[in-house]
C-alpha cells in the first residue's frame, strides 16, 4: 500500500513540474475583435407544386424536375387557382425560400410560377414542347441527386428582365452544397438560352472522355439528358404571386386568343360559303325562263 501511495506521488510531482510553464487558458488574454465570423451557408430549398387538371405528362415532367433537383420539396395539389396567396404561406411552412407552382388550364394549357417567397418577385411564364426523359430516350445520364452548372446565354444580360429572370433562376435551380439529397458531384450542365423572346432550357451530360477510347486522351463533350420545354415570359411582378406589374411582355399572344382567331378564320369560311350558295340560288333565279303560252300546264288545264 505504501509504495503504491509513493508512486502515485511521483507521477502527480511529474505532472506539476510539466505544467509550470503552461500558462492557463483563463489567464490567457484573448482579443475579442478577433473572431471569425461563421461561413454563411447557402440554404436555398424549392418547394414545388401543381394545381389540380394537369395530365399525366405534366406529372412525369414535375417528376424529371424532382429527380433533377435534390433540394426541392413537393407538395400535393393546390385545389383552387384563384387562391395564390396561399402559396407563400405553404412555402414558409415547408421552410421553402423559393417556389415553382405549375398552374393548369383548358385545353392542355401549363403555365409556370417561379416565385421567390415570401417577398417576391415572382414570374410567369407559358409553358411549351414539353419533353420527359422518358420520351426523349436520349444516351446521356447523371447521378440522381448530382449537384449541376447553371449556363446562362449572354442575351440574359441584355434586358433588366433578362437579369431578374436569371438571378430567379440561379437561386431556384442552383443546388445549394448543403442540401440533404445533394451529392458531392458535378456531372452535369442546366443550359438556358434566350431566342424569340422565349427561354429554352436544355441538360447536358459532361463527360470528360470518350467512352470509345478510355485509355485516350482527355476530352470534354456534352450529351444531352433532358427533360425539355421552352418557356415564354408572360409578366414579372414585383411580390410573390401577385402585386405591382415590374415587366409585361407586349409580344405574348395567349393560346385562348389564338384558339378564338382560328375559330373566327373557320367561322368565316362558313359564312363566305354561305353567302356564295345564296348568290347562286339568286342567279339561277334569275336565269330561269318564264313560261310559254303552249305549256304541259297551260295547254292541260
Amino acid at each position: 500500500m505504501a509504495s503504491i501511495l509513493k508512486a502515485q506521488k511521483a507521477n502527480a510531482a511529474k505532472v506539476d513540474a510539466k505544467g509550470k510553464g503552461k500558462r492557463k487558458a483563463d489567464d490567457m488574454d484573448v482579443d475579442e475583435t478577433e473572431v471569425v465570423a461563421p461561413r454563411k451557408k447557402n440554404k436555398q430549398r424549392v418547394l414545388l407544386l401543381s394545381s389540380r387538371g394537369i395530365t399525366h405528362r405534366m406529372r412525369h415532367f414535375m417528376n424529371d424536375l424532382e429527380a433533377l433537383l435534390p433540394h426541392v420539396k413537393k407538395d400535393s395539389k393546390l385545389d383552387s387557382k384563384s387562391q395564390l396567396h396561399l402559396l407563400p404561406e405553404l412555402a414558409d411552412l415547408n421552410n421553402c425560400n423559393n417556389t415553382l407552382y405549375f398552374e393548369a388550364r383548358r385545353h392542355e394549357d401549363l403555365y409556370l410560377w417561379a416565385a421567390k417567397t415570401p417577398n417576391g418577385p415572382s414570374i410567369k411564364m407559358h409553358v411549351q414542347n414539353v419533353h420527359t426523359m422518358d420520351e426523349l430516350k436520349m444516351t446521356g445520364n447523371c447521378l440522381k441527386g448530382s449537384r449541376g452548372l447553371l449556363s446562362f446565354d449572354k442575351g440574359f444580360d441584355d434586358t433588366e428582365w433578362g437579369r431578374l429572370t436569371k438571378e430567379v433562376f440561379t437561386q431556384i435551380f442552383g443546388v445549394p452544397s448543403t442540401a440533404r439529397k445533394a451529392k458531392p458531384f458535378i456531372d452535369h450542365i442546366l443550359t438556358f438560352s434566350i431566342l424569340d423572346s422565349k427561354i429554352w432550357f436544355r441538360n447536358f451530360q459532361i463527360i470528360e472522355k470518350d467512352p470509345l477510347q478510355p485509355n485516350g486522351p482527355p476530352q470534354t463533350t456534352l450529351i444531352e439528358i433532358g427533360p425539355r420545354f421552352v418557356l415564354t415570359p408572360i409578366r414579372i411582378f414585383e411580390g410573390a404571386f401577385g402585386g405591382a406589374t415590374v415587366f409585361s411582355n407586349p409580344e405574348f399572344i395567349s393560346p385562348s386568343a389564338v384558339r378564338s382567331a382560328l375559330r373566327r378564320e373557320q367561322g368565316g369560311k362558313y359564312n363566305q360559303r354561305k353567302d356564295a350558295e345564296e348568290q347562286g340560288m339568286k342567279r339561277k333565279e334569275l336565269r330561269k325562263r318564264g313560261e310559254d303560252e303552249l305549256a304541259v300546264s297551260k295547254v292541260f288545264a
